[in-house]
């Protein structure tokens, strides 16, 4: 005897399927992991656009044996990879590298889309099985994994860990997707209604699906963008720091004498450099975050690794120990042969310290640098330590000189020039999406300052559609549902007699020579 039952509503949630098309847009492959069964899962698939009518087919495997399942699979393969591809001396039970997996899936053509089911992905999982699984999976647009247990969940994120050597990131609702959560590079949990087991395991928690696509398109793209400048940076910096003292031991006999001064050295990384980083890790936002949504694409450079990688880190080598060179022999050769203003020689070692740390191209808070440089190098602080800070007024009398400023603005700019001007080359040659959609908004910006001393816009402010719209339906009353509280207080004359009149009014007007009136509707 059937007492009773409970559910709990199950549903998609707005924007899934406008979020998976455009993840698929920025190259993100989408599996789907659920504990549903084959046709709830399948019909989820066509609701958020994973499967399409489009595709040219989709493969359902469901063997309860080892030896089915490896057929099935075959048979995929087959179908998707031409027999030549397949045949040319490919074994499946060998582990395979990235270059063979490359050449296999570039022979797929068209669209197609893989269902498994729980039973058959545990005999696809096992050890000389899973690359044939995980080939056929990657050569479909679409994997739908249906009645796994969380435990399978957290096997299919680690296959695709251990052998396609990609980010993986999982999001999940309910305590059933913990496991899969935290086997992902990144774990994203949804607040929905099944607990919040998800929320507490994951990194990133929301409460809607479709914020994945800001938390990737946009603030993950930023935070890669602005890590891999900030890396640059650090790498650069340090390098033409150090490279200085390099330099400078050849004439000092290695004697472990800096050629800085020591609060310089101890400020260098606290107070000179850190202001430009973390200006930059607040502001720096190469496209708005609207076009980030309109251009998917911007994702990819991210995915490829190509803001960061090992050419990007020996070009900030390079660029330090040039920077490093100029910085220490332009004012050496200026010092070997410069005077003061009253005749006396212009070397000392105090004066090329100031003058070599002014220099730096990346000392942005100029204000703040020479108000501690002149405390420094003042008298007050001399008669509270005079062990510590023997040099009173260097600072002043050293920048003092025509030849000194003259010196540092030659060293700034020969140690920027050549960056500007690769950036200039690469923006005319070479410009990548984000540089084209930066030139575009530049001359939108431009044109729409040119049109500001129009008076008027020519634009009218109302909408008119050429189709035929719902007015005919409106006025028969056929949409309109009343409930007995409002048909209570209308009868059926009144309520006739009110339709009859909207009638007798529209056919009035249709009747008149101008076809309406002449003013805008407002609707």
């Amino acid at each position: 005897m059937l007492l009773g039952a409970t559910a709990i509503e199950d549903k998609l949630q707005q924007g899934v399927p406008e979020t998976i098309a455009l993840l698929t847009l920025a190259n993100i492959k989408i599996w789907v992991l659920t504990g549903d069964k084959q046709e709830t899962a399948v019909n989820i698939g066509y609701s958020c656009k994973m499967l399409t009518d489009d595709m040219t087919e989709v493969f359902i495997v469901t063997g309860h044996t080892v030896l089915e399942v490896r057929e099935e699979l075959r048979k995929a393969r087959e179908k998707m990879v031409d027999s030549r591809t397949v045949g040319n001396g490919f074994t499946y039970q060998e582990k395979l590298s990235s270059s063979k997996l490359t050449s296999v899936l570039e022979a797929v053509a068209g669209e197609y889309a893989l269902v498994i089911n729980g039973h058959s992905l545990a005999h696809a999982l096992e050890a000389d099985m899973e690359l044939e699984f995980l080939e056929t999976a990657c050569a479909c647009k679409a994997v739908i994994c249906c009645r796994v247990t969380p435990l399978q969940k957290a096997q299919v994120v680690e296959l695709v860990k251990k052998y396609k050597k990609a980010v993986t990131l999982a999001i999940g609702d309910g305590a059933n997707d913990v496991s899969m959560i935290k086997t992902a590079h990144i774990g994203v949990g949804i607040s929905g209604q099944e607990g919040i087991q998800a929320v507490l395991a994951s990194d990133y928690s929301f409460s809607q699906f479709k914020f994945l696509q800001r938390l990737l398109l946009v603030h993950g793209r930023w935070s890669y963008l602005r890590m891999c400048k900030f890396l640059c940076y650090f790498f650069y910096k340090n390098f033409a720091f150090t490279m200085v003292h390099f330099w400078f031991g050849f004439f000092c006999g290695f004697s472990a004498q800096t050629v800085y001064d020591q609060y310089f050295i101890t400020l260098y990384n606290i107070v000179y450099t850190s202001l430009p980083v973390l200006a930059m890790g607040v502001f720096d936002q190469d496209v708005p975050e609207q076009r980030s949504m309109e251009y998917p694409k911007l994702y990819e450079p991210g995915q490829l690794n190509l803001l960061f990688n090992k050419r990007e880190f020996f070009i900030c080598i390079a660029q330090g120990i040039y920077t490093s060179v100029l910085m220490f022999f332009i004012p050496y050769g200026v010092f070997a042969e410069a005077t003061r203003d009253d005749g006396t020689q212009l070397a000392d070692y105090q004066s090329f310290a100031v003058t070599v740390a002014t220099s730096w191209p990346s000392l942005q808070p100029l204000a703040v640098y020479f108000a501690i440089l002149f405390a420094m190098h003042s008298n007050g602080l001399f008669d509270m330590f005079p062990n510590q800070f023997r040099f009173v007024g260097n600072a002043q009398n050293t920048l003092a000189q025509p030849t000194v400023w003259l010196t540092i603005a030659l060293t700034t700019v020969v140690c920027v020039m050549p960056v500007v001007a690769f950036r200039f080359l690469r923006l005319s040659l070479k410009p990548d999406l984000s540089d084209t959609l930066v030139r575009k908004k530049q001359k939108a910006q431009h044109r729409c300052m040119r049109r500001v001393g129009r008076t008027g816009s020519r634009r009218s402010g109302y909408a008119f559609s050429h189709q035929e719209g719902f007015g005919e339906l409106i006025m028969s009353g056929k949409n309109m549902r009343l409930s007995s509280l409002a048909l209570s207080g209308f009868t059926a004359r009144s309520s006739s007699s009110w339709i009859e009149s909207l009638r007798r009014k529209k056919s009035d007007s249709a009747s008149s020579p101008s076809g309406g009136t002449d003013k805008p509707l407002k609707g």
